[in-house]
Order: structure tokens, then sequence, then C-alpha cells
């Protein structure tokens, strides 16, 4: 009996985030004018608009419990790697090199007979240096 009320209210929380999906799409529309238009109370507009926020904010943490769980701990970590490099002059581009921008806005410019997996060491260094 327990599971056939917990699919009746899966299925209203599915209306009700579709609903406030619609709603946040038709602003600048007030609530009351909303629920007007498709036959819901304004209470239970509030209410679930409440506690899909609150179930959200629990899935969020309980995601972000489990990322901190599955991270090794700072005494498990292998220390940093150091991949030795070496400056030379850039040619100018004449299209062959390849550029490869970070999220971080980091360029890092391959030329051409690159060593691939010097590269992949590079990359895995700049990865787990990335803030949260």
């Amino acid at each position: 009996m327990a599971r056939h009320g917990a699919q009746r209210d899966a299925g209203r929380e599915r209306f009700w985030r579709r609903l406030m999906t619609l709603w946040r799409r038709s602003q600048p529309i007030t609530v009351r004018d909303f629920c007007a238009e498709h036959g819901v109370s304004e209470p239970s507009f509030y209410s679930w608009r409440r506690t899909l926020a609150q179930h959200d904010q629990a899935r969020l943490s309980s995601i972000k419990t489990a990322q901190r769980k599955s991270q090794p701990r700072a005494s498990t970590r292998q220390p940093a790697r150091f991949v030795p490099l070496r400056i030379v002059a850039t040619p100018p581009n004449n299209g062959a090199d390849l550029q490869i921008v970070l999220s971080s806005g980091q360029v890092i410019r391959v030329p051409p007979g690159f060593d691939a997996a010097t590269l992949r060491q590079l990359l895995a260094i700049f990865k787990e240096e990335q803030p949260c």
C-alpha cells in the first residue's frame, strides 16, 4: 500500500515539476493568474514549490556527500607529478598547430609531431588542479 502511495506521489511530483517549469517560462505572469489559468489552487502551488525546493536541496546534499565519500582522503592521494617541459620559441602559427583551451582560460599549443603520452600527463595535471 505504501508503494502505491509512493508511486502516486512521484506522479504528482512530476506534474508539479512540469507546472513549475511552465510557470518559470511564462514570467512575468503572477502566481494567481497562472494558477487560475491552469486550474490549481495558490496554496497548493506555494506548498509544492517549497516541497520541490526542499527535495532538490536534499538531493544536492546527498550527491555532495556521496562525492566526498568517493574521493580519496588526503593521506591516500598521490603526490603531484611533474612532467619535464622544454620551452622553445614558437614559430608563427601556420594552421598546423593544435590549441587546447582549458576552462580556466589557459591555452596549450601542441605542435605537429607531439608526444601523445606527455600531452596526456600534462592534461591530467591540469585536470587535478581544477578547483571544485
